[in-house]
């Protein structure tokens, strides 16, 4: 298990990215499967740096490790910032014309479907979002 804390700043996605990658270059990590977790730490830590803390300044932590020898990864993003659930957001309604959809949600479904499971919790202040994705045959 591996852990970086960082401001919640958008400026600090790619310094995100680049821990998660070095990670998953010690596994061997097949470039499909890093596409995936990519974007999803671009939606999911860039909500964090842009909502979690509002106008204030706040500190994100992001935790990798591997389970089943490695099999699958699992991140999970810790910050103190306001409750939020993104599990609770509905999926958006991707069949109708751009126009007449709702603004906002669709980087969530987008991971919620990449990813192979999420959970959500708030305890003791703190949101903590967990992905897993399989690394699938590599």
């Amino acid at each position: 298990m591996k852990e970086l804390t960082v401001d919640a700043t958008i400026e600090n996605i790619a310094v995100v990215t680049d821990f998660v990658n070095e990670q998953l270059d010690r596994i061997d990590c097949p470039m499909e499967t890093r596409f995936d977790i990519d974007v999803a730490i671009d939606e999911l830590f860039g909500n964090i740096a842009r909502y979690a803390y509002g106008t204030d300044a706040g500190k994100a932590t992001v935790r990798f490790e591997t389970v089943d020898h490695p099999s699958a990864v699992m991140i999970t993003f810790t910050d103190s910032g306001t409750p939020f659930n993104p599990l609770d957001s509905a999926d958006p309604d991707i069949d109708r014309y751009m126009e007449e959809r709702r603004v906002g949600g669709l980087g969530i479904f987008f991971v919620k479907n990449m990813m192979d499971q999420m959970e959500y919790r708030y305890l003791d202040g703190q949101n903590i979002l967990t992905i897993k994705k399989e690394l699938g045959d590599h």
